[in-house]
Order: C-alpha cells, then sequence, then structure tokens
C-alpha cells in the first residue's frame, strides 16, 4: 500500500493583503501529477484544507476540483480530517456524495468507532484501515465546570483529549481482530505534541483558548503502523520516530518559512513490516525572502534579487539606527524596472522608538495590532477622551477589510 500524507493547505490564506491561487493551483495540480506517478493508492489530508471556516469560491473550487482530479486516477482512497481552522460541518456536508468518489471526510468529534474507516481494494477485500480523528474541540472532550481553575481545564482537556484517541485506538484494534487476514493501519490527527518544532512566522495557532496544552507524543497510541499529523507546519518527526510525522505545510505561511524546504511524505505499508517513509519536497511556485539589516546591507541585497531578475515577494526589516525618511519610497526606487515586489516593511527603529516612550520593557513581538495602535495613540500624545473613539474606527476598519477580502475571493 503507497500512502501520501499531506497536510495544512490553508487554501484561501493571504499573505500581507496578496491572494495566492495561483500557488494553490500548481500545489494542488503538482500533488495531483505525484499521486499519478507514484502509484499512491491512499492520501490522506490532516486538516486545515481551507485557512477559514467559510471558504471563498476559489478556495472551494480549487478542493473539489483535486478531488476529482484524484478520484479519476489510480488513486482509490482519500481520507479528509478536519482541522482547526476548518468548519467541522462545511466538510460534513458533502460527504455522502465525496464517499462516491471514495473520499471519506470526517469532519467532527463522533463516536470513536465512528472515525475507524475500513477501506476496500477493487475486489470488495479490505486493504487498508484508518483510525481518522478530527481537530478536538474543547467541547467535544470537556465539560466545563463553575468555579475550575485554568489548571483544572488544562488537564481535563489533555485527558479528554488523550481518552479519545484511546477509545479510536481500541476500536480499531477491535476492528483489526475481527478481520481474516492482516492489513496495514494507520492514524491521522490535527494536535500540538509536546515539543513540536514551530517557526517564527508560519502561522500556527495555540489550538485552545487560554491554554497551552500540547499533548505529549508518549500519549498518543502506537499500535499504528504509521501516524499521520497535521496542525505543525514544519515537517518533522514526532518524539525521533520515522513512521510518526507532521508532512507540514505544503507552502510557506510566512516570511519566517521563507528558504526553508517543504514536503508532503510519501508512506509504503505492509502488514507486519516497519513502514518506508520517503518525504519529497514540493517546488516553491513563489519565492519568498525576506531582507534585514540597516540601509546599506539591505541596498546591496536588493540589488543583488533585481540582478537576479527573479519573481520575488520581499519582506524589508530595517534594523539600523539611522532614522531614514521616506524608507518606503527609497526601497520602491531600489526595485523600480525589476520583478521585485515588496509586501511589508517594519521599521524596527520607529517601533523601538513608540515602545521606549510607552514601556521599555515591550517589544513588538508582544503586542498584537491594535496594542500597537494604542501605543501609537499614547506617543502622540492624543487625548483619551479621543483614543477610544479613534481605536473603534481602527478595529472597524481593519474586519471592513478583512470581509473585503473575504467577499473578493
Amino acid at each position: 500500500m503507497k500512502i501520501l500524507h499531506t497536510s495544512d493547505w490553508h487554501l484561501g490564506r493571504t499573505l500581507y493583503g496578496r491572494r495566492r491561487y495561483p500557488e494553490f493551483s500548481a500545489m494542488l495540480d503538482w500533488l495531483a501529477e505525484v499521486i499519478e506517478q507514484q502509484g499512491v493508492e491512499t492520501v490522506l489530508v490532516a486538516g486545515d484544507i481551507f485557512d477559514t471556516t467559510a471558504p471563498g469560491n476559489r478556495a472551494q473550487e480549487l478542493y473539489y476540483r483535486f478531488l476529482c482530479r484524484v478520484a479519476a486516477s489510480s488513486c482509490r482512497h482519500v481520507v479528509v480530517i478536519a482541522g482547526n481552522h476548518d468548519s467541522p460541518t462545511f466538510l460534513n456536508a458533502p460527504r455522502e456524495l465525496l464517499r462516491a468518489l471514495d473520499v471519506h471526510v470526517v469532519g467532527a468529534a463522533t463516536d470513536p468507532a465512528n472515525e475507524v474507516l475500513l477501506l476496500h481494494d477493487r475486489q470488495g477485500q479490505p486493504e487498508l484501515l484508518v483510525a481518522a480523528v478530527p481537530y478536538l474541540r474543547d467541547r467535544d472532550v470537556r465539560l466545563a465546570e463553575a468555579g475550575e481553575s485554568l489548571a483544572d481545564k488544562e488537564r481535563k482537556l489533555l485527558a479528554g483529549v488523550r481518552q479519545h484517541y484511546a477509545q479510536v485506538a481500541a476500536a480499531a484494534e477491535q476492528k483489526l481482530q475481527e478481520l481474516v487476514r492482516p492489513i496495514p493501519a494507520v492514524a491521522m490527527g490535527h494536535l500540538f505534541t509536546a515539543g513540536g518544532q514551530t517557526v517564527e512566522g508560519d502561522g500556527v495557532r495555540e489550538l485552545y483558548v487560554g491554554s497551552l496544552a500540547h499533548l505529549p507524543a508518549g500519549d498518543l497510541p502506537g499500535n499504528f503502523d504509521y501516524l499521520a499529523l497535521g496542525h505543525l507546519h514544519v515537517p518533522q518527526r514526532v518524539d525521533g520516530a520515522d513512521n510518526r510525522r507532521y508532512s507540514g505545510s505544503p507552502l510557506p505561511m510566512g516570511f519566517g518559512e521563507a528558504g526553508r524546504e517543504k514536503s508532503v511524505c510519501l508512506v509504503e505499508l505492509q502488514a507486519g513490516q516497519a513502514a518506508a517513509v520517503t518525504t519529497l519536497p514540493v517546488p516553491v511556485f513563489q519565492p519568498l525572502e525576506r531582507v534585514q539589516g540597516n540601509w546599506e546591507s539591505i541596498a546591496a541585497k536588493l540589488g543583488e534579487l533585481a540582478a537576479a531578475d527573479q519573481d520575488c515577494w520581499l519582506e524589508i526589516v530595517y534594523q539600523g539606527e539611522e532614522v531614514i525618511p521616506e524608507l518606503r519610497k527609497r526601497l520602491e526606487e531600489k526595485i523600480a524596472g525589476s520583478r521585485l515586489e515588496i509586501l511589508r516593511i517594519t521599521n524596527q527603529r520607529l517601533s523601538r522608538h513608540i515602545l521606549e516612550q510607552t514601556n521599555p520593557s515591550e517589544t513588538l513581538d508582544d503586542l498584537d495590532i491594535y496594542q500597537v495602535f494604542q501605543r501609537c495613540l499614547e506617543t502622540h500624545k492624543v487625548p483619551p477622551e479621543q483614543q477610544a473613539t479613534l481605536l473603534q474606527a481602527y478595529r472597524e476598519t481593519v474586519t471592513a477589510l478583512q470581509e473585503e477580502d473575504r467577499r473578493a475571493e
């Protein structure tokens, strides 16, 4: 059995206002070609198919077009679970129709036995068991009680997640015992394991509000030939095990991942034998580059990139002490006539100046966009009675821009 493990597509995600549909389309076309070329028989998509719970039409079109293309290939099965960015009801809505294409969707937590899928070959014989656990929301695994502390909530949350995975594993084991002959078994999940690697700007969210609940890797069921996880965007083994993996996101989610290799996992399974796992690198469909330093180093790097005639999106991080008047204008002049495009400029000197005027112990990473705006108001000595009105207007503007982006999709 050849399996392809992927996750965290985040279809519909933007990068500082730029829509990325050409990238998503190219990535899914490449993925479909790999499935055909490698003779993949089962595709596992471990959550976060979409970036929002209400994906736009173009994001949906890419998803369903990919599923139809794979269904028409030599691939026999696709298993999709929901991630924390996905809407369980949205993913589940067409699942009966998709089942006719041998696409199996588990959008919401249900009875553990119902999350165990027995997949059959073209002769109708069982060939693969998949324990498909979607992202477990707080309400799926924990009963809230009045007066409980944050520590109590986290303890009960971890206990609930652990118990749910254990129940699914037990149901899978029972189904395997009922079979006439042994078949490979894999598990899927979307969660944050303790010790999992992330990088700045990769877009990975904490899964539970007010909690850093990361499940220890040892608490995950071990009686499967392969464990396919989603949520963390950096490709990695879980607790060093070759057959327990995060495939990572196939596209970089932010400039913090610029230059990092992305991949999917090709897994070969045979009952009773260790899984053979190969990582297949994903091509770079849209180069990203973070350029940082003082003016001289930034200008030199921009000159190199422009001379290379590369179509590249840039983040500029100015770290110099010198005050640069009209920084954006000077940067745009530097790349004029090239195929470079600046998506974001961070002036750390200006940020440091603003924060030093309010709270010297703060850094920009400590603040969200509304807190940064609040600090700007304070630095410019805007009267307190006006600050609340301006902050509310800023919130409404940000919300309106986000809604406009969603409608434009």
